[in-house]
């Protein structure tokens, strides 16, 4: 009776790895093909989203169909060099999303406060 190997050899994962990946350092001219072209490699993927506006350029979120593949992408592109830029590649965590927003959310409060009050952080 022959067993039916199981993908990957079963290996256990860390926690944080899943399908979506975080790319950082991206040349801004970078086309979408070229980037199927170079995440494609490592297997089926599901969207890639490249970042437009002036806070997103250089950066992209790249959903892999399965998460083996997510992590043979992120084992073998880190440090990758596309158009003498090197990749950052890492998993795509919320909690540290959010709480970027967050920070940026109370910086502009706290100028909006001190606008309104007329306090400089210059007078120390």
């Amino acid at each position: 009776m022959a067993t039916i190997p199981l993908r990957k050899g079963n290996a256990r994962l860390p926690p944080e790895v899943n399908r979506v990946l975080y790319v950082r350092n991206l040349p801004f001219n970078i086309s979408s093909e070229e980037m199927y072209d170079i995440f494609g490699k490592y297997g089926a993927i599901r969207q890639i989203r490249i970042g437009s506006s002036k806070d997103t350029r250089g950066t992209a979120f790249v959903v892999y169909e399965d998460i083996y593949d997510a992590k043979t992408a992120v084992d073998h592109l880190s440090g990758f060099n596309v158009a003498n830029r090197y990749l950052i590649v890492l998993y795509y965590q919320q909690t540290k999303m959010s709480k970027k927003f967050d920070q940026k959310k109370k910086d502009d409060e706290l100028a909006k406060m001190q606008e309104k009050y007329g306090v400089s952080t210059k007078d120390k």
